[in-house]
C-alpha cells in the first residue's frame, strides 16, 4: 500500500487505544484458547508487545480486531511450544458472584465450566477456528486470513471441532456434569 492509500486510510491507532479497546477481547481469547489462568496475564502482554512491534505493519484501511487475533494466536501456539505448565481448569467465579440470582449464576457457571472443559479437550488448532466461527461467529474466510492458515484446513478443523464438541457435550450430559438438560 502506497502512502497515498495510508493517508486516505486513516491515522493508526496508537497503542494505548489499542490496548484500552481490545485488552478485554485479547484476555478472554486466549482463555479460551486454554492458556492456564496463571500465565494469562503474561501471554496477554507478550501480545500486547507484538502488536507494539508490528503497529507500524498494521493497515488501518482494514479491521483492527482481526490483525490482533492472528497475532494472539501465534503468540499462544509460541507459548504453548516452550510452556512447561500443567493441566488446570479455569473458572470465573467473579461473573457469578455478579449475578444477582443465584441459581442462574449457579447454572451459568457450570455451562460455562463444561465449555472450558470440553475446549480444554480439543487440540489448540481446532479450538481457535472453532472459537472464532461459533462464538465470534467470523467466516472461515476471515479466519484464514487472521490465522494465515488455508481456507480448506480451517473447513477440515472445523468439521472435527464440531463433532468433538457435540460428543463432549453429550458425555458431560450423561455423565450427570452438564448442568441443566
Amino acid at each position: 500500500m502506497g502512502q497515498a492509500e495510508l493517508q486516505r486510510a486513516g491515522p493508526r491507532p496508537d497503542l494505548s487505544s489499542i490496548y484500552h479497546d481490545e485488552v478485554a477481547y485479547v484476555w478472554d481469547f486466549l482463555r479460551y484458547l486454554g492458556i492456564p489462568a496463571r500465565d494469562i496475564e503474561d501471554v496477554v502482554h507478550d501480545t500486547f508487545l507484538t502488536v507494539h512491534r508490528r503497529l507500524d505493519t498494521y493497515d488501518p484501511s482494514r479491521p483492527l480486531r482481526p490483525w490482533i487475533t492472528g497475532i494472539a494466536y501465534r503468540v499462544a501456539s509460541d507459548y504453548r511450544r516452550r510452556a512447561r505448565h500443567r493441566h488446570e481448569v479455569m473458572t470465573d467465579h467473579a461473573a457469578a458472584s455478579a449475578n444477582s440470582d443465584p441459581e442462574q449464576a449457579t447454572r451459568r457457571r457450570r455451562a460455562r465450566d463444561v465449555l472450558l472443559r470440553v475446549l480444554e479437550e480439543m487440540s489448540p488448532e481446532r479450538r481457535a477456528v472453532f472459537f472464532l466461527h461459533e462464538m465470534e461467529e467470523r467466516s472461515v474466510v476471515e479466519i484464514a486470513e487472521m490465522l494465515d492458515v488455508p481456507i480448506n484446513t480451517l473447513y477440515s478443523r472445523l468439521r472435527r471441532a464440531r463433532q468433538q464438541f457435540e460428543r463432549a457435550v453429550d458425555r458431560h450430559r450423561r455423565s450427570g456434569k452438564g448442568g441443566a438438560r
